[in-house]
């Protein structure tokens, strides 16, 4: 893209300010190659050349200190410290600790000459000392040198306008971070990148080895920069490097990084970046709005295919392949779902619609409850991140979305055991996406994780998708939070679950088991272990001696008690059945 600016005055004096904004003006240097002081000298200070010179002001009074602003040239005739000269001793130290360009002074008709303690302090802070030439008039280098400077910070505001109007009309183009970017390492002659808030490079421009070694800049070194960005400035108002973060409606998106390892970065080059880091943030903002819009749409299509009303299986398959999604292969259904959340107790497991044929309860990634705290909703968002960065990673066919308490995923099951699947492929996914997890979040928080049977084809993908949310829930019964369950390995929990009054199974516990129900007394919790282990060695007294490390003799005095308090179990299948449920159901928690 073409456009046209006005002539560059030459490299700028550069200052970042404390409020982390940039201050433009003239050198001192330049200052001096000005018409009006033709004939100035310059007697002490020469490291100070590249000071920036904002603004004059005249000292007419003993109290200048009280009067001055940093980036100020100070002229004087010496007047008002004609009678106390022993204070120019300390006035270049005063006048430096507050932020001055320069001193320039008009010998000869106040002060005759300089303390030789003075020009040497002077060339110690690398603070300018002027000699003014006697024919020249204050209000001539007033003028001249203001209006220069206004002559160049509007050159520079012209400059960065266009610039800001020419990145502008690449977003309305329709380009997006790289094509802006490639603009500004055009103008710049330098490397770009856009990095995001994990320091990942998401766009970048420039020779290949310079974005190559901004890839490991740290960007969060500069986590603190103000919205004027900031960089490191060398010698001559350069710099290698500029750092400005991408903000936008009050969220931090990233930095654009600007690198010249030449240190050929000028001061007129952080206004560039920052009318950058605003055009890139309007993209942003305009990714994130299509990505939530097409996050909904196909959360909203897979939700559909989980509720059996997605249409027949041709048609599922071709849709899905618009989203990159394969579907057409043996897959299984892998469902998260966050822990430390209240849930009901588990019914049929589809998703239950409302009157219009919406899942009822369910949202789009990223969207809201009334009733879940913005703490919740950042975990949610976490994890669906998490496991949508996993199982890409691993599988790029497989379909991926958030509800809205739980994040669902149909991979691939190709071959293979189901048993050995869920120990291979799916535990690898689990562990990338537990550390992706974890990685960001203010306080830990765990999930727990349900792994359907194999299906062949979408039509049997609602029946997948109620087997993975069973065994995610019965999972968290059994092992508590951050559980990995299989639906083919949870037995008769299963059976058990589907009991909705769990005050019936509480009852079924008390009756069966009686006093050996209760955790109050070590000899009861005793007695209940080896209960356990009999019926698992199917009455073998021998096993269950060498398991539990009983002799012989106590073991069969064991057994005694124990018909004695729930009757002959060693004769009654019946009983033993209902003894062995009422263990279990013991073991499951959350009921």
């Amino acid at each position: 893209m073409s456009y046209t600016t006005t002539a560059d005055p030459g490299p700028p004096a550069l200052r970042l300010a404390s409020t982390g904004t940039l201050t433009y003006g003239l050198s001192v240097g330049e200052v001096l190659g000005v018409s009006t002081l033709h004939g100035a000298r310059l007697i002490a200070g020469r490291a100070g050349l590249e000071r920036v010179v904002q603004r004059l002001n005249v000292m007419e009074v003993p109290d200048i200190l009280s009067w001055v602003k940093p980036n100020e040239l100070l002229l004087t005739t010496g007047y008002p410290l004609r009678n106390t000269p022993q204070s120019l001793d300390n006035l270049v130290a005063d006048l430096d600790e507050r932020g001055l360009a320069a001193l320039a002074i008009k010998l000869g008709r106040y002060l005759d000459s300089l303390p030789a303690e003075m020009i040497a302090q002077a060339d110690r802070r690398g603070f300018p000392l002027i000699l003014l030439p006697n024919d020249v008039g204050f209000d001539d280098i007033l003028n001249q040198v203001l209006t220069d400077i206004l002559n160049r910070q509007a050159s520079v505001l012209a400059r960065t306008e266009e610039v800001h109007r020419a990145l502008v009309q690449i977003v309305l183009c329709g380009g997006g971070l790289k094509e802006v970017v490639d603009e500004v390492a055009s103008l710049l002659d330098v490397a770009v990148v856009v990095v995001d808030g994990e320091q990942r490079v998401i766009a970048g421009a420039g020779p290949d080895e310079h974005v190559q070694a901004m890839r490991a800049f740290d960007a969060g070194r500069h986590a603190a920069c103000g919205r004027g960005g900031c960089g490191i400035i060398g010698a001559h108002g350069t710099g290698d490097h500029l750092v400005v973060p991408v903000m936008a409606g009050g969220f931090d998106h990233g930095r654009i990084i600007a690198f010249s390892p030449g240190g050929n970065l000028r001061g007129t080059d952080l206004g560039i970046l920052e009318r950058a880091a605003t055009v890139a943030a309007l993209v942003v903002t305009k990714q994130q709005a299509v990505a939530a819009v097409e996050s909904k749409y196909r959360a909203d299509f897979l939700r559909d295919i989980l509720a059996g009303r997605a249409g027949d299986d041709d048609r599922v398959v071709a849709h899905c392949a618009g989203f990159g999604w394969d579907l057409d292969r043996p897959v299984m259904v892998v469902v998260a779902e966050l822990d430390g959340r209240p849930r009901g107790n588990p019914g049929p497991s589809a998703p239950e619609t409302d009157g219009k044929g919406r899942v009822r309860g369910a949202e789009h990634e990223g969207g809201t409850r009334g009733s879940r705290g913005a703490e919740e909703r950042t975990a949610q968002e976490r994890l669906a991140a998490a496991w949508t960065s996993a199982v890409r990673r691993h599988d790029r066919g497989a379909a991926v979305a958030s509800f809205a308490h739980e994040v669902v995923a149909v991979i691939g099951a190709d071959g293979g055991d189901p048993a050995e699947l869920a120990d291979g492929p799916v535990q690898a996914m689990l562990k990338e996406a537990s550390s992706i997890f974890a990685e960001h979040l203010p306080v830990r928080r765990t999930f727990s994780t349900g792994i359907s049977r194999t299906v062949t084809s979408p039509a049997a993908l609602p029946e997948a998708y109620e087997q993975a949310v069973k065994a995610v829930r019965v999972g968290r019964q059994l092992n508590g939070a951050g559980a990995r369950a299989h639906f083919d390995q949870l037995g008769v929990y299963r059976l058990l679950s589907l009991v909705s009054d769990p005050e019936e199974l509480h009852a079924f516990v008390r009756e069966t088991l009686g006093d050996l129900a209760s955790d109050d007394e070590p000899e009861l919790v005793d007695l209940r272990r080896t209960l356990q282990v009999l019926l698992e060695t199917n009455l073998n007294v021998a096993e269950t001696a060498r398991r539990l490390h009983f002799h012989y003799n106590t073991l069969r005095y064991r057994i005694g008690k124990l018909e004695r308090m729930l009757g002959a179990f060693t004769e009654d299948a019946h009983l033993r059945l209902n003894l062995t449920l009422a263990l279990h159901v013991l073991r499951m928690r959350g009921i």
